[in-house]
């Protein structure tokens, strides 16, 4: 539980920034992630996502993958956009580049 939450200000700008960024599809042109992700080829990466998540669908991240030869995709049967294994996939993760350095 992120007790920032029981603060209703804080609710309430939490709501009105994410509210403004997809209202303005992220401040992106149409498939401007897409189309550049031929600049991410060299740079490792772990794109994981929860299944159950409804406010991000899973084909983002798929076609992402698709186009970034270096990435590693993981769909989490059992998360949504946070938490519990979505939790500890990003520690295995991070823990997994750290021994690289």
């Amino acid at each position: 539980h992120d007790t920032r939450f029981d603060d209703p200000r804080f609710r309430l700008g939490f709501a009105t920034l994410v509210t403004h960024y997809w209202s303005n599809a992220a401040f992106l042109e149409e498939e401007a992630l897409l189309d550049n992700a031929d600049r991410l080829t060299g740079i490792p990466g772990v794109l994981i996502h929860g299944r159950l998540d409804i406010s991000g669908p899973a084909d983002v991240p798929w076609n992402l993958a698709a186009r970034w030869s270096d990435a590693e995709l993981q769909l989490l049967d059992d998360a949504g956009h946070g938490g519990g294994s979505m939790n500890s996939a990003n520690v295995a993760a991070t823990n997994r580049f750290a021994r690289r350095v």
